[in-house]
């Protein structure tokens, strides 16, 4: 067991270890900076109103010390001068008459925020998380009036570059859809301490638009053919799909309508800059009848089994058109009538794998004029921010004269660009810094909200300043842009923290700190337990894009016998899919192969260590919650062995050798829900309910249920012998799932194995598919009813899983 030096000496190591030094200009001079400086619209909230802000952050962290600090707008410039910081030092009253001991200075309210996390983190030892991934770690804070003084005049930490981005248009669906108030108001003070003040704010966008098609004449009942269902919503917006999961009823946009105005309203008063959707050209299918002279495409199928037209091939309308600038206009005047001036930054995405007609550079460069036409013709101070994505995933397409032509029709500092794979592939590098357009360094890092621990430390600790010290560097921010939330803390607190520091970090070095942080207290064993991880989940360098596809949860839809030359190939071995993020479907005779990037063996000697230290740390939420899904993430990967055990035991028509790896594989999934079950974040319960909750009637129950079910398992369409394109694209580890779901998919499949074994016939997959896909539909209608609170002992269940499989 491990030792905790002093507090004081610790904290002091902690600080020389991470404090930055001072930074150097950024990067690109002033035009970065100068980038987006009017990103603000005209309702911003007083300096008063941005210190109460940051206070009730205060109060709803830590309501014992609500008292201990002190906020202090810097309007003036004398902290700050031209940039954003914060300052963080004594307060002047004296604490012992009840008096703030903390002052926190800084130029927005997110700085003040900001600053307090960074005092929290640096001087106190806190970790703060989702609530989902253990929640904040604040045992270690010290009573009111006793905490840690701050050296000299205090500390400053300046932005190397202004803007911290957050979200992507998917993470609507896969995380936030089922949000009420309470979870958004909780998501908010998050992203204000981690320092964000660029997010996303798409949340009752379908209230907006039923409003604007109403005045272009189309109806309620079009409309219930355009909008997709509440956990399809994202991809309804982006033209992939339309019906799927609705319709929408109106006490749903009345809901999140009132629910944006409520988040857009605290984003203002912390002094973010909310990014607001706008037209990409995404029209009803009546449009085509209404405006037969419209420049209108019917767009292909996106991923329907069989081109089913109540689902797929959305309209387009061009942007070229006037009728294109004549929507586009009226859709940001209604935003601004709804909800005020609050921002002049758009975002738009309408060539994002939607390839144009043409590669002639003069015609793309016409699209792009028109796409921002529309938005400053409904604010004329309008900046176009555009996922970076689709020079990645459509490479061969977006060569440097196309590149050139989209990025160079709108003035340079009205568009920004966001790099969404930096993490992995930086556009940056290929494109001579997006051909001089500002541009946000990003890390995607997760796709379909997949629950797997994955990242990569060393680009996240060096990649955003590579890319602002580079020659010519237009980089101006720093973003997060995972598909869903909700894992992985070690990979946001670091990327976080990257907009405010200036130099590389060290990263073994900094997992010191955070494993102190994030349970409380320094332990040996749990030190070098990071340092395993850090070289093995969280050190991939493949190049391939994270994405779930271990077998309990991306079972293979193929028949044994169409692949038994690849069960001799590497195991693990990940197969590049292509670069399409929404185009995830397997193909046909072919096993699919779970990525795998580093030594299991090393990722087991992490959760024996892990163990080890289980007595000391077994009250910790933090600690379970890491021990929980490292164990799981260990287990899961064991599974894809004996998966290919039993198709190697088939391959050979041995029955004994099937019959044994069926078994153990089956268990394996049991003893993960079980596991599993013995934590409140991992459980399938809580993701039900909160859709239900947000029900009003009988029928929207039913519907958001079947949503929320449907989500993570099948996805979207399927015939009597053919599952979704996109079944599994958004797996979960959770309780629940797992028994109910993953376990009788596997069971069948296996059951239908041993009998074409038992009776020397060939394996009859549509026979298989006909029953598994008969009990998923079922399943997905179903109501049976899932814990929402966990049950069991997660340190003991776990030893004795380690003891049963991995010692």
């Amino acid at each position: 067991m491990g030792t905790s030096p002093p507090l004081p000496l610790l904290l002091f190591l902690l600080l020389l270890a991470i404090l930055p030094s001072p930074p150097a200009a950024a990067a690109g001079g002033t035009s970065a900076w100068g980038a987006l400086r009017g990103a603000a619209g005209s309702r911003r909230a007083s300096p008063a109103e941005q210190e109460a802000a940051a206070a009730g952050v205060l109060r709803r962290l830590l309501p014992s010390h609500a008292r201990s600090f002190s906020f202090q707008i810097d309007s003036k410039g004398s902290v700050c001068g031209e940039s954003s910081c914060f300052r963080i030092s004594n307060a002047v009253d004296n604490p012992d008459n009840g008096g703030p001991e903390i002052l926190i200075q800084g130029t927005t309210g997110v700085e003040l925020v900001s600053g307090l996390h960074w005092y929290l983190k640096y001087w106190c030892g806190v970790h703060i998380s989702w609530d989902k991934t253990g929640g904040a770690q604040l045992a270690s804070v010290p009573s009111p009036g006793s905490l840690p003084r701050v050296e000299g005049e205090g500390v400053k930490i300046e932005r190397p570059v202004p803007w911290n981005y957050y979200q992507n248009v998917v993470t609507s669906s896969y995380s936030f859809v089922w949000w009420d108030w309470k979870r958004w108001e909780k998501e908010i003070d998050w992203m204000a301490l981690q320092g964000i003040n660029l997010p996303l704010a798409f949340t009752g966008q379908e209230a907006i638009w039923q409003k604007v098609f109403k005045t272009f004449n189309v109806t309620d009942r079009d409309l219930d053919d355009f909008f997709g269902g509440p956990a399809f919503l994202a991809w309804a917006r982006m033209g992939n799909l339309h019906g799927w999961g609705g319709p929408l009823s109106q006490n749903w946009l009345d809901q999140q309508l009132a629910l944006q105005k409520k988040i857009l309203s605290r984003m203002i008063e912390l002094g973010m800059v909310p990014v607001l959707p706008s037209f990409s050209g995404n029209v009803p299918a009546v449009f085509s009848k209404l405006f037969p002279s419209a420049n209108i495409t019917r767009l292909g199928d996106w991923n329907t089994v069989d081109a089913d037209p109540r689902y797929c091939c959305t309209y387009l309308l061009g942007p070229s058109d006037a009728l294109f600038l004549e929507v586009g206009q009226a859709f940001i005047r209604q935003q601004l009538k709804e909800y005020g001036d609050v921002t002049n930054i758009y975002s738009c995405d309408t060539f994002n794998e939607n390839t144009p007609p043409t590669n002639e550079p003069a015609y793309i460069s016409s699209l792009g004029s028109a796409v921002y036409e529309a938005m400053s013709r409904g604010n004329k101070n309008a900046v176009w921010l555009m996922q970076g994505w689709l020079f990645y995933s459509d490479a061969a397409f977006w060569k440097e004269p196309q590149m050139k032509a989209l990025l160079h029709s709108v003035p340079i500092g009205k568009m920004v660009v966001l790099d969404l794979f930096a993490d992995v592939k930086p556009i940056w590098k290929i494109s001579s810094q997006f051909y001089g357009v500002p541009y946000i360094w990003c890390l995607l890092h997760n796709f379909g909200g997949n629950i797997e621990m994955y990242g990569i430390l060393d680009s996240i600790a060096s990649g955003p300043i590579e890319a602002r010290t580079s020659y010519n560097s237009t980089m101006i921010g720093v973003g997060m842009c995972m598909e869903g939330i909700e894992h992985n803390p070690v990979v946001y607190d670091l990327t976080s923290e990257m907009a405010f520091r200036n130099k590389k970090v060290e990263v073994e070095d900094w997992l010191k700190t955070y494993s102190y942080r994030r349970y409380g207290q320094a332990n040996t064993e749990i030190e070098k337990a990071w340092r395993y991880l850090y070289h093995t989940i969280y050190n991939c360098t493949d190049g391939i894009a994270d994405h779930n596809k271990d077998y309990i949860v991306e079972f293979p839809d193929i028949s044994p016998s169409s692949f038994g030359s690849q069960l001799s190939k590497r195991r693990g071995m990940s197969i590049s899919s292509n670069h399409r993020r929404f185009f995830l479907s397997e193909v046909s005779g072919s096993l699919p192969h779970p990525h795998l990037w580093y030594s299991t063996k090393e990722a087991i000697k992490a959760l024996d260590l892990f163990l080890n230290a289980g007595n000391e740390f077994s009250k910790s939420l933090t600690y379970r919650y890491d021990l929980v899904d490292l164990t799981r993430q260990c287990l899961s990967k064991l599974a894809n062995d004996v998966y290919l055990d039993a198709m190697r035991s088939y391959q050979k028509k041995d029955s004994n050798g099937l019959n044994s790896h069926t078994k153990r594989f089956l268990e394996i999934i049991a003893d993960i829900d079980t596991l599993l079950a013995a934590d409140d974040n991992f459980l399938l319960g809580t993701w039900l309910e909160s859709a239900k909750g947000l029900a009003v009637t009988e029928s929207e129950r039913k519907q958001y249920e079947w949503n929320a079910r449907t989500q993570v398992t099948m996805w979207y369409d399927n015939t009597e012998t053919e599952q979704s394109k996109l079944h599994d694209y958004a797996n979960k580890f959770w309780s629940g799932l797992l028994k109910s779901y993953y376990l009788p998919r596997a069971s069948k499949y296996f059951a239908c194995l041993t009998r074409s074994l038992q009776e020397n016939r060939s394996f009859e997959l549509e026979e298989w598919r006909k029953d598994w896909i008969s009990y998923s539909n079922q399943w997905q209608s179903g109501k049976e009813l899932y814990a929402v609170k966990a049950t069991g002992d997660a340190l003991a269940i776990s030893r004795s899983l380690y003891r049963k499989y991995l010692s």
